[in-house]
């Protein structure tokens, strides 16, 4: 199988139940922009400062993937007969105790910090606002997507906050307050 379909040469490709859309509508523009996320927690993993992080944020790109299809599969056509593609309250639950483990061990905040620290940290910030901005575009889809895909996405971004700050402290590095 090759890897060039040319399928996509006028503009449009194909969500998960057949239909064609344009490359710029707003599915795919979600789902890019969770593509987009996935490569950036990626880049935190390759990073020096993460070793201690990486089956959390492995897990984590897994359910960013499973994120991407669900979000590319508006007819539910894949969901229900692969669980690997399925986010639960479950994993949302677990990314509220991965933030309060981390968050236990940092000071509290006081002040709006600047992003920045370690190569690690401020790779988790990016992820962090790229997180945000994938929100935006997923509450902006019509249908509305199924609740628990936005709490994941909420959570998320909140928990990658915690680790950007926890590599830095970690590492020694100071926060910059604003």
């Amino acid at each position: 199988m090759k890897l060039y379909t040319r399928t996509g040469d006028a503009g449009e490709t194909a969500l998960f139940d057949g239909t064609r859309v344009r490359k710029n509508d707003e599915r795919v523009d979600a789902y890019g922009e969770v593509d987009e996320l996935n490569a950036w927690i990626g880049l935190v993993r390759a990073s020096d400062g993460a070793g201690p992080l990486d089956a959390a944020l492995g897990q984590i790109q897994r359910d960013v993937f499973a994120l991407g299809a669900q979000l590319a599969d508006p007819a539910d056509k894949i969901a229900s007969r692969v669980t690997k593609a399925a986010l639960t309250d479950a994993d949302v639950a677990r990314l509220e105790t991965l933030i309060d483990q981390f968050d236990s061990e940092l000071p509290p905040l006081r002040r709006f910090i600047l992003a920045g620290g370690t190569p690690a940290g401020s790779a988790l910030h990016v992820a962090r606002t790229v997180c945000r901005r994938a929100e935006r575009r997923i509450v902006a889809l019509e249908p509305p997507v199924d609740a628990v895909l936005l709490r994941y996405v909420n959570r998320l971004s909140d928990l990658l906050f915690v680790l950007a700050r926890i590599v830095n402290h970690r590492a020694g590095v100071p926060e910059t307050e604003w």
